[in-house]
């Protein structure tokens, strides 16, 4: 568990949980999801101490899902916003017995940047001054938003015009925002992956075998295109949320008044803008998986129509042949040339003729052409 103090010009990390209200900025509480189910009475303690509330019942139970898709809930005193990350993922380990495992990892096929992306939920309570964020173990997220929030309190960085968050939902949007783009980081890999296949899809002498692997790909890509829209969602119900408060008295004092609340709404649909980039670019990796598929096969298809217009053409030109040595091999007396000294010459010019003729004859109207040659 980590527990930062967030005031305008500084950042402090602390080892102990806040007792009172702080007399400016916000809390921000960060602990994994093992963690706040061993500790949420102190935990729920702390939150009735600063804000005067308590996380309900229902919402500590969605906190504490592993499975929970993203989401967005509300009550009259704070928010709740359930995301799922997409990132590199850990199981949950038991505190009381360090190694061992409550939660085993989803095998997944396909390539290995798609194996690598687990998509935990990550879950957020909003409230006045305190940020309660709930995070799988080992959350990468966590230590590296960690990271630069202590940096940006640094004299060096404000003067380059870094701002600290202003707010519990300021800081939320800010960490939601950096766990869709840790996806966006992904894009080149998957692109070069699903290009590669391509490549080995289309080409004429290579047989592709690795269709278990391309199916998993698929299969991870649907998955993940059904999370980003719930991402969407969650998101899109958060600014619905926000329009909300600006016609209650009073209620945008919360967010820093008017112009607090306006730039929440601009970082809310920054986070959504980010999010309908990764779904456009997840559905546009889906169809090229698909359309190299069907491209492979009609190319199969042509190729196979090329082998059988040519053996069709090969017959057709056999064809006379076989009659001609047929007809000579009638067990008949008298047959015309068949006792006469030039008469095998003479049936072997008229079959290289008409041969030779058939030959001419297919290839000027391209029976026995390529079709990448046509």
């Amino acid at each position: 568990m980590r527990i930062f103090s967030i005031l305008p010009g500084s950042v402090h990390e602390t080892d102990t949980l806040p007792r009172q209200s702080p007399a400016e900025g916000f809390v921000w509480i960060a602990c994994g999801r093992r963690e706040f189910e061993l500790e949420q009475g102190h935990i729920q303690t702390m939150l009735q101490a600063i804000d005067g509330t308590a996380l309900v019942d229902l919402h500590v139970s969605d906190l504490l899902n592993n499975q929970l898709p993203s989401h967005f809930d509300y009550t009259s005193q704070y928010d709740i916003l359930v995301f799922r990350r997409l990132a590199a993922g850990h199981s949950e380990t038991d505190l009381a017995h360090p190694g061992q495992v409550l939660t085993q990892p989803t095998k997944r096929g396909g390539p290995p940047v798609l194996r690598r992306i687990d998509t935990s939920p990550v879950g957020f309570a909003v409230f006045d001054r305190v940020l309660l964020t709930v995070h799988p173990a080992g959350c990468t997220v966590l230590d590296m938003y960690a990271t630069r929030l202590l940096a940006a309190a640094s004299n060096s960085v404000r003067s380059a015009g870094v701002n600290l968050p202003s707010g519990p939902a300021d800081l939320m949007l800010r960490i939601v925002n950096q766990m869709v783009d840790g996806y966006l980081e992904l894009r080149r890999e998957l692109t070069r992956q699903l290009d590669h296949w391509q490549a080995e899809l289309l080409h004429p002498s290579t047989r592709f075998n690795n269709w278990s692997s391309l199916l998993d790909a698929r299969i991870s890509l649907h998955h993940l295109d059904e999370i980003c829209e719930d991402q969407r969602s969650a998101i899109q119900d958060w600014i619905e949320a926000l329009e909300g408060w600006e016609v209650i008295e009073g209620a945008s004092d919360h967010f820093g008044g008017h112009r607090g609340l306006e730039l929440l709404k601009v970082r809310s649909r920054d986070v959504l803008e980010h999010i309908e980039r990764v779904i456009h670019h997840v559905r546009r990796l889906e169809q090229n998986a698909e359309t190299a598929v069907q491209m492979h096969f009609s190319a199969q298809s042509n190729r196979t129509n090329d082998i059988m217009r040519t053996l069709t053409a090969l017959t057709a030109i056999f064809l006379p042949l076989n009659l001609i040595a047929g007809i000579f091999g009638m067990n008949f007396e008298f047959i015309p040339l068949l006792h006469h000294s030039s008469g095998f010459w003479w049936a072997m010019g008229s079959m290289t003729l008409i041969a030779v003729g058939l030959v001419v004859v297919f290839w000027r109207k391209r029976y026995l052409a390529r079709t990448g040659e046509r």
